[in-house]
């Protein structure tokens, strides 16, 4: 009886073990000749060990490094191939003509700057985000070098065949631009983007105004694809002066304006950058070096600026006025900050806003390019006639190109493009300053810039203005001061304010003014509105 017990009792426990040796995975190798108890041993250390590596997976799945590993992988349009197949599908489509550059993609240690076992390949293109241009990344992984070294020369080579990337920039940098933040810029933002794209630089730091023109002179245009600005307005129109002034000298052709050969390119570091704004958009270092990268060019209009018969510059913009006056307020309180002596300079010229007395005389029809003599004297009729008004102007503004900026996201000439051919010519005839007011809140909107009774609108192709008053630029040096004014006035020759470009220059007679269509080639695309960031808040 007790053999029968024992034997039923061990044939129990050799079917447990049986049945428990069933579920365990292939991969173990437990014999079966073991014993039945060691058998239970092993299978419990197995699962025991199991649900450690299941619980240890499950930490470190949910830690904070896991996680935000799985969001970048999941964000990122990241492709895998093996032998040249690809596994995971692109939600997208990708056009070589957007990628920046192409580079070898591998594993190196901390501190390690060569060398290290291939990943792939790694794609720098851009992205859109509104009319912002912004850097991206795809990558391409594949662990066998040979196949990652085809991929790589095959789309380098495709890349250098693409016909207007630069490949040499001249860079002209202005350090006293707006906030002095202009050498900062393009450290940060622009070089490391060259550098990506295997962009040669020569870079020079200006020191004085006129610097960039006398280096311009002197400069082998052979060795650059492209010329680059950084800084504000003034220091573009500087620049594009220069340029045209090279061409005219290399063409032997000085009394005709003549296209530069080499294109702009503009980075934004100035207070206002509306000729930044007008070609990208927006004002970011960024969208402008990516634009400068990929060889987007555009061919704008310019204008040529007269006096006397003599050639004072070129440039893309003037105001006579409200806007030369403010600018002559502005430029005497240097010690401000930018924004605050835009302010009090606005606020200042609103209170003692008065109108300019002068003659405005344009032209609406096209020029043709055979008139020469039209071209070099202001005083013929040339192929069609003028229109001439007299009376009183709070403002007088020529604009070959729309002015965008961001407290004027659709412009302050809001009716022209830069490749029409022409200039919108707006003249504000007297009104009140309330009304006058209403006229200068109106460019923060989308529409609705110009209806007023008092605007007048033209597109012109030449434009002449005689100031007949005889208070000019002197009339505001003593505003502060009213004991500093003369009892007797002196018979010097009165000056009146202009501000081309955001330049404050100061002309004592007529001035002429002719467009010259696509004049200049710049970097960047034509838009029709810019990024607003609100309306100026000192009106």
């Amino acid at each position: 009886m007790l053999a029968r017990t024992v034997g039923y009792a061990r044939s129990r426990e050799q079917q447990h073990a049986r049945s428990f040796l069933c579920h365990v995975h292939e991969s173990s190798v437990v014999s079966m000749t073991t014993r039945p108890r060691k058998c239970l041993d092993q299978l419990n250390l197995r699962v025991q060990r199991r649900r450690k590596t299941i619980k240890r997976r499950r930490r470190r799945r949910n830690s904070a490094g896991e996680r935000r590993k799985r969001t970048n992988l999941r964000r990122s349009t990241s492709r895998k191939w093996i032998a040249g197949e690809v596994t995971t599908p692109l939600p997208g489509v990708l056009m070589v003509r957007d990628v920046l550059s192409v580079k070898v993609k591998r594993r190196r240690a901390a501190g390690q700057r060569s060398g290290g076992p291939v990943l792939g390949v790694t794609l720098f293109y851009c992205k859109r985000s509104g009319r912002r241009l912004e850097e991206d990344t795809l990558h391409l992984h594949n662990a066998s070098s040979e196949h990652t070294h085809a991929w790589y020369n095959t789309l380098r080579d495709v890349l250098t065949g693409l016909s207007g990337r630069p490949r040499c920039m001249k860079v002209f940098i202005n350090p006293s631009s707006h906030k002095k933040e202009a050498v900062h810029v393009y450290r940060e933002h622009v070089a490391p983007l060259f550098k990506m794209a295997n962009v040669r630089t020569d870079i020079t730091v200006t020191e004085r105004r006129g610097h960039a023109l006398s280096v311009m002179k002197e400069l082998k245009l052979e060795d650059f694809d492209g010329v680059v600005c950084v800084g504000g307005d003034g220091s573009v129109a500087e620049l594009c002066h220069a340029l045209v002034l090279r061409a005219q000298l290399d063409t032997n052709s000085p009394s005709i304006p003549v296209r530069p050969s080499l294109p702009l390119g503009i980075i934004p570091a100035g207070s206002t950058d509306v000729v930044s704004c007008s070609v990208h958009g927006v004002r970011d270092p960024v969208t402008a070096a990516i634009h400068i990268i990929l060889g987007h060019v555009q061919h704008v209009d310019m204008c040529s600026f007269w006096s006397l018969r003599q050639l004072l510059r070129f440039g893309f913009s003037a105001m006579f006025g409200f806007g030369g006056r403010s600018l002559a307020r502005a430029e005497k309180k240097r010690w401000m900050p930018s924004s605050r002596r835009r302010k009090y300079a606005l606020v200042k010229t609103l209170a003692r806003l008065r109108p300019e007395d002068c003659q405005l005389s344009f032209r609406t029809s096209h020029k043709t390019d055979l008139d020469q003599d039209d071209e070099q004297d202001g005083d013929s009729e040339g192929v069609e006639s003028w229109t001439t008004n007299e009376g009183l102007y709070l403002s007088i503004s020529v604009m070959a190109i729309p002015c965008l900026s961001p407290h004027a996201p659709r412009g302050l000439a809001p009716n022209t493009k830069l490749t029409n051919g022409s200039a919108a010519l707006i003249a504000v005839g007297n009104t009140s300053r309330s009304e006058f007011v209403k006229h200068l809140k109106r460019y923060s909107s989308s529409t609705g810039q110009l209806d007023f009774s008092f605007v007048e609108t033209h597109a012109v192709t030449a434009v002449r203005i005689r100031p007949r008053g005889l208070t000019g630029c002197s009339e505001d040096e003593s505003e502060d001061d009213s004991k500093a004014t003369p009892i007797i006035q002196s018979d010097t020759v009165v000056s009146f304010p202009w501000n081309i470009d955001g330049e404050l220059v100061e002309i004592p007679n007529e001035v002429l003014i002719r467009v010259h269509p696509e004049l200049i080639s710049l970097y960047g695309e034509e838009v029709d509105e810019a990024e607003s960031q609100g309306s100026c808040g000192c009106i």
